[in-house]
């Protein structure tokens, strides 16, 4: 039956009965239709069929922000017009990186009020190892709950040589979470290319993986990954629940490119990378992220997220 295209479709509620249970189910039908009484039968195929349409509403798409060291000099220039520009955008987040850590709490403050006024949402800082020292752990604390920030993520480190200096890492790790989990806020980890490099025939990021709190994020960074030879999608599915963000950042092993590939341009292979990140890593959010390209900084940040957006969503 063809339905007049200016009949809207309302909400009813029918209580359905069965062996003195009652059951309140709310379905959609056309104001020109009759309600009618669901047989036994249909009651039961449709019960059925709930659970399903429950579970379909219930997943949401994972959202996408920027780190925005992918327009630092733009940041640089106008903290709070940049960000307005990459909400604008489209993008739903941002990660503040190393600079953040210098403003003042008026000035973070003013950038949070931002965030909500724009509806976007700052998903993680990148900090100095230094920031998440015992001196330092406060601070960070602070702040990041200002922004309203979930992750706090060490960007990099820089380990006394030998497999010791790692573990060490993951000590100043896991202390930090001591600090903070009582806070609501969580410690995370940032890749490049030396965590896969081998040291003492061990991976550095694989030291870190197994001394650290299940509850520390390992943020994949994936194109220093595929730069140092390692498999992204075998990293995910290694440490399951534990790769809640991602950086997603190309690489082209030709020379002359590099990182300054845009999304999509590259060696990564992206949809095995979201099939594992979603089906196993536990990912939360996604991150673009560039060093820089032939664009400019917010040209640049524009078509990786209209990339970003066709690649996933093929």
């Amino acid at each position: 039956m063809l339905l007049n295209p200016a009949e809207s479709y309302i909400e009813k509620e029918h209580a359905l009965r069965t062996k003195g249970n009652q059951i309140s189910v709310i379905f959609r039908y056309n104001s020109a239709m009759l309600p009618h009484t669901l047989s036994r039968r249909s009651f039961l195929a449709f019960s059925a069929m709930f659970p399903c349409a429950l579970s379909v509403r219930a997943a949401k798409p994972i959202p996408v922000g920027l780190e925005l060291y992918s327009v630092r000099d733009e940041l640089k220039k106008d903290p709070e017009g940049t960000v307005r520009a990459v909400a604008h955008m489209g993008y739903q987040g941002v990660e503040f990186y190393a600079p953040y850590f210098e403003w003042s709490e008026n000035q973070t403050k003013q950038m949070r009020k931002l965030l909500d006024d724009l509806g976007i949402r700052c998903f993680s800082t990148h900090n100095g190892s230094s920031y998440l020292s015992a001196e330092n752990t406060s601070r960070a604390r602070d702040m990041n709950l200002i922004l309203g920030s979930k992750y706090v993520v060490m960007a990099s480190a820089d380990p006394k040589p030998g497999l010791d200096g790692w573990k060490t890492v993951a000590d100043t790790l896991n202390l930090a979470a001591d600090q903070l989990e009582s806070s609501g806020l969580k410690v995370g980890y940032h890749n490049h290319q030396r965590e896969f490099i081998p040291v003492e025939n061990q991976r550095p990021i694989e030291i870190l993986a197994k001394n650290t709190k299940p509850s520390i994020m390992l943020q994949l960074d994936v194109g220093t990954c595929l730069e140092a030879g390692s498999d992204p999608v075998a990293w995910i599915r290694t440490n399951p629940g534990r790769i809640r963000s991602l950086h997603l950042k190309d690489w082209s092993p030709e020379p002359a490119k590099g990182f300054t590939v845009l999304f999509g341009e590259g060696a990564a292979e992206w949809k095995n990378i979201f099939e594992a990140a979603e089906s196993a890593g536990g990912v939360e959010y996604y991150l673009i992220e560039q060093e820089g390209s032939r664009f400019t900084e917010l040209d640049t940040a524009r078509r990786c997220l209209q990339s970003f957006q066709l690649i996933h969503s093929a």
